[in-house]
């Protein structure tokens, strides 16, 4: 299986968008099936509806903290609390890479709900050289935040572990 990362790229160059690149390469991880992936961050992708507000890299991101970390039907508020601390901290570190979480922001400006703006986008390559960028990174933080877990759930284990046992 390919890693995230290349997943991601992958189907973003097959012309899916950032947000949907980002879910589903994760899907598997997360025992979503890919299709159902596709469609529930199709709305996100171009900074939610191409409005250009946060990004769908980000977006994509925080879809996947939600499936991996949220709240179900039952559970205690505190997974809620949780998953809103792991969405910060994603933000926090997506932005101190960027300067932003905001689609346009990130685009130096760039509006490409105008003829203008995407003659721009276009031309100037932004697809590959800026989305792409931020696709991988949303990917990479996914990634640090889960291995950041697993080795404080290790070291928890360690602790609570009794002697002897």
């Amino acid at each position: 299986m390919a890693n995230p990362t290349d997943t991601a790229l992958s189907l973003f160059r097959a012309n899916y968008n950032c947000a949907q690149a980002v879910v589903f390469a994760f899907a598997d991880k997360l025992g979503l099936e890919g299709n159902t992936a596709l469609r529930v961050a199709c709305g996100f992708g171009g900074g939610i509806g191409r409005r250009q507000e946060t990004c769908g890299a980000v977006t994509g991101a925080i879809i996947v903290l939600g499936l991996r970390h949220g709240r179900a039907w039952g559970e205690p508020k505190a997974k809620t609390d949780d998953t809103h601390a792991r969405v910060q901290e994603f933000m926090r570190r997506f932005a101190a890479g960027h300067g932003t979480c905001q689609c346009r922001e990130l685009l130096g400006g760039c509006d490409f709900n105008t003829e203008a703006g995407e003659r721009e986008f276009k031309e100037c390559g932004y697809r590959e050289a800026r989305c792409a960028t931020f696709i991988r990174d949303a990917v990479r933080i996914i990634e640090e935040l889960e291995r950041e877990l697993s080795a404080a759930s290790a070291g928890t284990e360690r602790i609570n572990a009794s002697p002897g046992s």
